[in-house]
């Protein structure tokens, strides 16, 4: 009978040593999905630029893209595709975006429509890039009006920046 009951007692610890394995293998699992949803999603931003007068898409040479107010240019996240779209990995301590065009396999900067009434048409404007993200942006068209404001508007979608352009005209070239 005494070993009877040291095979209970065995028994009795195994069940407790499987409840306590199963315990912490729940923990750690916990742990880990936390962790996975603690970290930040990458964000990525889909730049699409537009002549202000048509609404077609235009192909730039290359984009320049500046964050958070400061004129250091950041292409090092930029992809540009074929069909002249270009995506953006967004830094994590990033809040704003600002971009522009380049044509003429130079440093020839499109003007951008935003800032197309403006004394000084080469204003950056900067946009917020949680807006972009969550239900996307298009940029004011200020580069002509009546008939072709209306015919050239495109509807952005989440994730998208879509920016007017039109090219350097004479009162630009000027101040050169």
């Amino acid at each position: 009978m005494v070993r009877l009951k040291a095979a209970t007692q065995c028994h009795r610890h195994l069940g407790f040593r499987l409840s306590a394995l199963l315990l912490a293998a729940f923990a750690v699992l916990s742990l880990y999905l936390y962790a996975q949803e603690a970290q930040p999603a990458e964000r990525t931003i889909t730049i699409i630029m537009a002549d202000g007068k048509t609404g077609k898409t235009i192909t730039p040479d290359n984009f320049v893209i500046r964050f958070n107010h400061l004129n250091a240019i950041r292409n090092e996240t930029l992809s540009l595709g074929d069909d002249g779209q270009g995506r953006v990995k967004v830094p994590e301590n990033a809040t704003v975006i600002s971009v522009q065009g380049t044509y003429h396999n130079s440093v020839d900067i499109f003007v951008n429509c935003d800032a197309g009434r403006e004394k000084d048409t080469s204003t950056l404007h900067w946009y917020p890039i949680a807006d972009i993200v969550s239900t996307g942006i298009t940029t004011p068209n200020e580069c002509y009006k009546g008939k072709y404001a209306k015919s050239a508007a495109i509807p952005a979608v989440s994730g998208e920046l879509i920016f007017y352009v039109r090219g350097n005209g004479w009162h630009e070239n000027v101040w050169e």
